[in-house]
């Protein structure tokens, strides 16, 4: 009896969490070079939705290093839980970069702390490890508070660990470009060669190695 009285209650607390709140989720660095994948998870009450949109809480790619890392504790604060996960560059380059981004995409899920039944996705692509429902909408991150949040979380994170990077990685410009495939990068590329945080997968695609 105890037991099913338990298991109610987190049914009902489910309920009200996907009611009031906004679940999205969003990846950063799929395009990138040099370095894993990031994704963050977060949970927006409609309130704190309402508030950081007031406060101009966009696409990531959309607001300058400066505003998101300014919104950054904003964001934290305000969210009812947040999650990080990430695959690194040997997933990536044994399983593919999609396999890898959903790997880090439920890692960062399964760091809240209550499973959502449904979850807000950035992009067309389907969540195949996501056994609840599932949203995928194009431009997420421009129509909804919560996948914007996920994309300012996940960014800012990745582009702290790319700075700090920089000192074990020099001659790469990681610190500037943040892992992606810039001429610069490129041109430190054939200069210096490959390390063990470049995706090789990516790199052979493009003919670099």
């Amino acid at each position: 009896m105890k037991w099913i009285i338990q298991e109610e209650k987190e049914e009902d607390h489910l309920q009200i969490l996907n009611k009031d709140s906004e679940i999205g989720i969003d990846e950063v660095g799929r395009g990138s070079v040099f370095g894993p994948v990031f994704s963050a998870a977060i949970v927006l009450s409609k309130k704190s939705g309402l508030t950081l949109k007031k406060l101009g809480i966009n696409d990531s790619k959309k607001l300058t290093p400066k505003k998101r890392k300014d919104v950054f504790p904003k964001i934290i604060t305000l969210s009812s839980d947040y999650g990080l996960g990430q695959s690194s560059v040997r997933e990536i380059d044994l399983l593919g970069i999609r396999y890898a981004t959903e790997l880090s995409m439920i890692r960062a899920v399964k760091k809240l702390k209550h499973m959502p039944s449904e979850l807000l996705i950035d992009g067309p692509l389907p969540l195949r490890l996501w056994e609840s429902n599932q949203r995928n909408i194009i431009s997420g991150d421009s129509k909804f508070i919560s996948i914007a949040s996920a994309s300012i979380i996940a960014k800012v994170m990745r582009d702290s660990l790319m700075e700090r990077l920089e000192s074990k990685y020099p001659g790469y410009f990681i610190f500037k470009n943040k892992g992606y495939g810039t001429k610069q990068h490129f041109s430190s590329l054939k200069e210096n060669g490959l390390t063990n945080l470049h995706r090789k997968s990516f790199l052979n695609k493009l003919n670099l190695i």
